[in-house]
Order: C-alpha cells, then structure tokens, then sequence
C-alpha cells in the first residue's frame, strides 16, 4: 500500500512539473544570454547570489523591473559533462536577448560569430566553442523566420561536429582501416539541417560532413578504402553539383585515385594502375571544366594532372 502511495505521489510530482514547465513557457518571451551575468534572489546586485549564466544559455523571461529582469535560466552544473539545470531568480537586463528584442537574431549571431573568432585564437576564452554553438542554435531555434537560421542552425551543428571529431580522433580506434570499428560522430544535427533546409548550400555542406564516417582510418596500402571513397565523392558531387564543397569533393575523388596507381604499381597490377590513373585524370578535367571559378581546387587538379601524367607518386614516399 505504501509503495502504491509512493508512486502515485511520484506520479503527481512528475505532473506538476510538466505543467509548472508549460506554465512558464507561456509566461514571456524566451530570450538567450549573450555576455555571461549572475543570476540573484531579489532585483539587487546585494543580495544573496543564486548562480552565474554563461552565453547561449536559454532563459524565459516572467516579469520585467527597471534594469532587471525575473527569469528562469538554464545554467551549468559540470560544463564538462554538459549538465544543466534551470534556474529562477533576477538579473541585471543586459545582456538578456529575448525575442522581442529588436534585431535580436542579428546580435546573436554577431556575438556567436565573436565567440568562435575567440575559440580560434591561441589562449581564447574558456568554452568560447561552446558559446558559439549554443548561440547559433538558440537563434535558429527562436528566430525561425531570420534569414541567418538556416546558416546559423549549419554552423551550430558544424561547431558540434568538430568538437566530436576532434574528440573520437584522439582514440586508437580513429586509425582502424575499417570505419565500422571506430564510434561514428554524432549525424544527428547535420541531418536536421538538411531535413529543415533542403536545397540550400547550407544542407549540401552537412550532407558533406557525413561522408567523414564512411572514410577509413589508416589505409595500411589497401586498394579498398580509396576506391571506396572516391566513390562516395564523386557520388557526393553527382547529388549536390551546387555545393560550395563540390569541386573539394571532386579534387579529393581525384587525388584517391591518383594514390591507387601507386598503391596498384606496388602489387605489380599495371593494368588496374593504368585505369586509376584514367579516373584521375578524367575526375580532375571534371573538375576544372565544372567548377573554373574555383581557382585553389581547379589548379591543385591542373597540378594533379601533370603528377599522373608524368608518373610522380601522389601517395606514399613521393621522394625519388
């Protein structure tokens, strides 16, 4: 009986959160911290202190005070283990950005933009990535009509896939040849934006990130994996010839099978090798004749040419 009572009271607490969360919802504008602040008690920079908020930290604005604001914010409890929890208390009102603010999703992503100028610099700020990330996310997600949603919501999901990448290339499993055995990076929010914004440069610059969980780890001079990815860019192209990374994609299709010649002419198979170098020079005469304007990739192709061509090894020890 006394475990029934249990749940039952479980049951209700569980219910009056929901509503008490969808009440507040409804209460104000949701807005996002652009420059971190100290969320406190009572509308006082003198009274007791209940937490700080860093920037791209989602709030819900409930009552508005000469200068301050009465809010529920979203703040950390380990920034590195991403866990979080909200928040009710005051704030000095600068620095609180809600959607109602005029030109709003302009100064959020110029302070995202500025965030991640910062995460570049050698000895930036602490968390500066972070910062940008969740700054471009909460504008795609509270200005959903800004022209800068969709590229905001890309490089949102970019800075994400970067963070991860860096993170899964530090494991052994990153140099297995087999990219089934390695943990693959998180597809999640670049396949939201594709679903979100199909036809626009900023979905074929996240379909192209997803090709990275396809390519292998260390080749160990296999034939396999270099064929295999040539493909998936060339394929890449073929679905998206308007992508500012297709002629990228077509280079690196080229340049792999310019590696298959070596790899080819080192087990003897000068026929295969033949017909690699073919491919090469074919998928970089493509190249040049789709993409001109793209001087960096259609001259590297012009310079892959004359490699094939004249038997200089594009792969391996290219010393002779």
């Amino acid at each position: 009986m006394l475990n029934q009572f249990q749940a039952i009271r479980s049951f209700v607490s569980i219910v009056s959160l929901v509503v008490a969360i969808a009440a507040v919802a409804d209460v104000g504008p949701h807005g996002v911290m652009i420059r971190e602040g100290v969320i406190y008690i009572s509308p006082d920079a003198s009274s007791a202190k209940l937490s700080n908020i860093s920037r791209g930290r989602e709030v819900v604005v409930l009552e508005r005070s000469p200068g301050w604001v009465h809010l529920v914010g979203t703040v950390d409890v380990n920034p590195e283990e991403e866990t979080q929890r909200n928040v009710t208390g005051w704030m000095m009102e600068k620095g609180v950005i809600t959607t109602d603010t005029p030109d709003g999703d302009k100064i959020i992503f110029g302070e995202a933009v500025d965030s991640e100028y910062e995460a570049s610099q050698r000895g930036g700020r602490r968390g500066a990535a972070q910062d940008a990330m969740r700054l471009y996310a909460r504008l795609a997600e509270f200005f959903p009509a800004s022209p800068l949603a969709p590229e905001a919501a890309y490089r949102s999901a970019d800075i994400r896939w970067q963070i991860d990448a860096a993170d899964l290339a530090s494991r052994p499993s990153a140099k297995m040849r087999d990219p089934r055995m390695r943990l693959p990076i998180d597809e999640q929010y670049m396949k939201k934006v594709m679903k979100k914004y199909p036809g626009t440069k900023w979905a074929d610059l996240a379909a192209y990130h997803l090709i990275e969980n396809k390519l292998c780890g260390d080749w160990e001079a296999q034939a396999e994996c270099p064929i295999k990815e040539a493909e998936y860019y060339v394929k890449y192209v073929d679905d998206h010839p308007k992508s500012p990374k297709a002629p990228e994609a077509l280079y690196k299709a080229a340049w792999r099978n310019a590696a298959l010649v070596v790899i080819y002419k080192t087990d003897n198979d000068g026929k295969k090798a033949q017909d690699a170098a073919a491919r090469s020079i074919s998928t970089a005469k493509r190249l040049i004749a789709q993409y001109p304007d793209s001087t960096d990739w259609s001259n590297r192709a012009e310079r892959l040419i004359y490699m094939v061509q004249t038997n200089i090894p594009a792969f391996g020890n290219t010393f002779e």
